[in-house]
């Protein structure tokens, strides 16, 4: 579909925003002749737009800009977060074109059927997706491999070493690549959102459970074995609350979503929400307010220790409705704050934003695009 050095261009292009036939000569260590020829190829084939032109400098001719063609390249994705599983269908500019949704199954066989049986609504739409889609992006809340293929282990689904990837590709005839929930969601930031210009950045998944991803020289850091970033698991509470990964006293057992709940539970409450304590909060509840510290606390405490550890030039809170707007968001920065070391408090930005169904089918799919940007070979 497109040579080694073309999705080098496109990579290089995506990346930058646009880039003129004079940069990607100097970043391709081509003369400006031999990069126009595979410009112009690629305009040809759809992948890359002349937009605006820029005034030269002194008496220089004008620079064209080119950009990512927006549909030089579909990619469909699928977050299995949430019952019914999400899908969705994306262009090059990460924009959704169209969505759906099917039964989510724990058993991967059937699972990976359903996602064959939920396809032809997802391209319905447009008849011409056949040719344009190019591979296939799955999430989940678990360890992927370093080939983003097996799911090495998923305490939420139950799963350990399942060949995911490739029984999708089975029952899809597609391309597959699988991820961890956290690093898709910093993919896609950095590929179609607010992480672009970045070149290192940490994004915190907070939700049922917790996910951390990390960016570091512009590329996502998976580690050796692909479990880069796995703060849920942290033990940050020695002999803590027995955990569903096996462990005690782990980030997951006390700031996560369905840890907060449990707390209100044990106490009595009639809110189960962080929206509902912190309205109990308000009117002066301490037992809400006890446990929007607790979880606040905890939470801050993993991210100081990511920013110690990154020194990241942001860190991005992805949360569910609600979570970042009160007490809970407050105790948060200030314990984030109170746990960096002092010379290196406030340095960090740190930015939130609201979760939804979209942004991780999106997330999903953007595995499937950022692979295809950068050149790896299909799975």
């Amino acid at each position: 579909m497109l040579t080694t050095m073309q999705r080098q261009i496109l990579g290089a292009v995506n990346a930058s925003g646009n880039l003129s036939r004079t940069e990607l000569a100097q970043y391709c260590g081509m003369s400006k002749a031999a990069i126009s020829g595979v410009v112009r190829e690629m305009i040809d084939a759809g992948f890359l737009l002349e937009a605006e032109t820029v005034p030269g400098s002194g008496q220089g001719r004008p620079s064209v800009r080119l950009v990512v063609h927006p549909d030089g390249a579909w990619f469909a994705g699928v977050s299995l977060l949430q019952n019914p599983a999400q899908m969705a269908l994306i262009n090059l500019h990460g924009e959704i074109l169209s969505r759906v949704s099917f039964a989510a199954d724990s058993d991967p066989q059937r699972l990976a059927e359903n996602i064959a049986l939920a396809l032809p609504a997802l391209l319905e739409p447009h008849p011409e997706a056949a040719k344009k889609m190019v591979g296939l992006g799955v999430t989940l809340s678990g360890l992927i491999d370093e080939h983003q293929s097996t799911c090495v282990q998923s305490a939420l689904l139950g799963w350990r070493d399942v060949p995911l990837a490739k029984l999708i590709s089975q029952a899809t005839g597609m391309y597959v690549a699988i991820e961890n929930d956290a690093k898709a969601l910093a993919v896609s930031e950095k590929n179609f959102g607010q992480a672009r210009d970045l070149s290192s950045f940490t994004l915190v998944s907070h939700g049922a459970g917790i996910g951390s991803a990390h960016f570091i020289a512009g590329k996502l850091h998976r580690g050796l074995h692909g479990g880069a970033g796995e703060i849920a698991h942290c033990t940050l509470e020695l002999n803590g609350s027995p955990c569903r990964c096996g462990k005690r006293g782990c980030l997951d057992t006390l700031a996560s979503l369905n840890a907060i709940a449990e707390m209100a539970k044990a106490e009595g409450l009639d809110a189960t929400t962080i929206g509902g304590l912190e309205q109990l909060a308000m009117q002066g509840t301490t037992a809400a307010i006890r446990i929007l510290h607790r979880a606040g606390s905890a939470l801050g405490l993993a991210i100081s220790l990511l920013i110690q550890i990154n020194d990241p030039d942001l860190i991005l809170i992805a949360h569910q409705d609600a979570d970042f707007s009160g007490l809970f968001g407050t105790v948060v920065q200030q314990s984030i704050e109170a746990n960096v070391l002092p010379g290196n408090a406030g340095k960090t930005p740190v930015r939130t934003f609201t979760l939804n169904d979209d942004i991780w089918a999106r997330a999903a799919a953007s595995i499937a695009a950022h692979r295809f940007l950068v050149g790896l070979k299909p799975v």
